[in-house]
């Protein structure tokens, strides 16, 4: 077989045993129909996987058994009436599948036929959380009588209680059988899940192994891509101004409240727009109004919170500013906004040491500015705040790896204490790399190759943060 043929697979079973979670997840794609009420697949669909424009495989969603019994008793007498051999039995499943009056009694079990009858390779599911049974036999015997290639799958939903139990009876139908959450199955998981389809059938090994690499490709080109607009990101916020036009003798300081209240706006603008941009990265159309794990990152950008869990600390603070070229007595005085940006605020001494030194009330400052044929401008911006940077780099990498590690079959919120997996430090290489890059960024008046230069030079080192990150879970403080 041709690398270019890609296989077919049905995954078939009982009702609410996760079909179509394990359909949403392989294939990448969260328009797949998902819901705890049985029958909520009627009909099967077929969901291609495609990397680069290139199809890798195809799963079939199809609907559950609903009466196994009766159609495993309805082979076994025409097979008695016709003294069929094993080798008869595919043909019979394709009699039945073409009946009118079996696709009126059976319906089901017809429409989840068909595709093996097509020549579609069997993913068996079953949930590993509820007692192995006799009745799940009947259904496993249909599929045997189909005579294709299959693998079943131990489908844990809430409980791996019985899953030995189920690998044991499943052993004696399956030649292939592999323990997957559907729900939550990682990158890796899923990796070694489609290998493993290589073992159903000879021919299928050079197409599975090519479209694993095609895989192994597409990840790594989600990961650039998502490091270019975080890149973009940071240098569109750190180089953000907004203005208005100041008329002779006006006092600026008049727009001063309207202009921080203008750029804050555009900076959760542009903080938005970039979280829908990475969200297309990774094929995610419907992300933002049901995922609540993202609500660690839809607080306010400008709450002690958020600045508190994603910014520096005082001690890398002052590292990173002076290997970013500000002098570390500077990187203080405006990170600090003065000595009395604080006064009076009722808070610890701990936790006020640190907020003085993020200093998230103090992104930039209003200044007046002579415009070259003549008039002033009242500018807020761009933010000189030493620590802005890295508040907004650790909410897009955060977001970027709740991405990575989600499945396209999630519908609800990932059991995630985002307060705490929000922590992800950086290295001291990592800290004084992105501090200088983010000095760039920041630079007023920088030519458009600079700042060309900067983004990529800065979506290369976020790459590299990412790339890390995929190899290991959250850190948890």
């Amino acid at each position: 077989m041709s690398v270019d043929v890609a296989p077919r697979l049905a995954v078939v079973g009982h009702p609410n045993k996760g079909k179509s979670s394990l359909v949403a997840t392989l294939a990448e794609d969260d328009s797949v129909a998902i819901g705890a009420t049985p029958g909520t697949t009627r009909h099967a669909r077929e969901y291609p996987m495609r990397a680069d424009g290139r199809l890798l495989y195809t799963l079939v969603d199809t609907p559950g058994f609903q009466r196994a019994r009766q159609v495993l008793a309805w082979l076994v007498r025409r097979a008695e009436e016709r003294s069929a051999t094993a080798a008869d039995r595919p043909a019979l499943v394709a009699e039945l599948v073409a009946d009118r009056e079996c696709a009126a009694r059976f319906p089901d079990e017809v429409e989840l036929l068909r595709p093996l009858v097509e020549g579609a390779g069997i993913l068996y599911v079953v949930d590993g959380g509820v007692p192995y049974g006799p009745e799940y036999e009947a259904e496993m015997e249909v599929l045997r009588w189909t005579g294709r290639p299959s693998m079943a799958i131990v489908n844990p939903i809430g409980s791996n209680e019985h899953v030995e139990a189920w690998k044991a009876g499943l052993g004696q139908f399956f030649r292939v059988v592999r323990v997957v959450d559907a729900l939550h199955a990682d990158f890796e998981t899923r990796r070694r899940l489609l290998l493993a389809f290589a073992e159903l059938e000879a021919d299928w090994r050079e197409p599975i192994e090519a479209a694993v690499a095609a895989l192994d490709a597409l990840r790594a080109s989600r990961r650039r891509r998502a490091s270019h607009e975080i890149a973009a990101l940071l240098a569109d916020a750190l180089g953000l101004v907004v203005e208005r036009r100041l008329e002779p003798d006006e006092d600026p300081s008049r727009h001063a409240a309207e202009l921080e209240v203008e750029y804050k706006r555009e900076l959760v603008r542009l903080e938005r727009a970039h979280r829908r941009r990475v969200q297309a990265v990774y094929d995610y159309h419907d992300l933002e109004a049901r995922a609540a794990e993202l609500e660690v990152i839809e607080e306010d950008l400008f709450s002690e919170g958020t600045w508190l869990r994603f910014g520096l600390r005082r001690r890398d603070l002052v590292s990173a500013g002076a290997a970013g070229g500000a002098a570390a007595g500077g990187a203080i005085d405006v990170a600090l906004g003065g000595a009395s940006l604080l006064a009076g605020v009722a808070i610890g001494a701990a936790v006020g040491g640190v907020l003085g030194w993020l200093g998230a009330g103090r992104l930039a400052e209003l200044r007046v500015i002579d415009r070259p044929l003549g008039g002033r401008l009242a500018r807020y911006g761009p933010s000189r705040n030493p620590n802005f940077g890295f508040v907004l780099f650790g909410r897009a990498r955060y977001h970027c790896g709740l991405l990575a590690r989600r499945t396209h079959a999630m519908r609800d919120a990932i059991d995630l204490d985002a307060e705490r997996a929000a922590r992800q430090p950086l290295d001291s290489k990592e800290r004084n790399e992105l501090a200088r890059l983010f000095a760039t960024l920041r630079r007023p008046g920088l030519p458009a190759a600079a700042r060309a230069e900067g983004v990529a030079s800065l979506a290369g080192s976020a790459a590299a943060i990412l790339e890390a990150d995929e190899g290991r879970p959250i850190e948890r403080a």
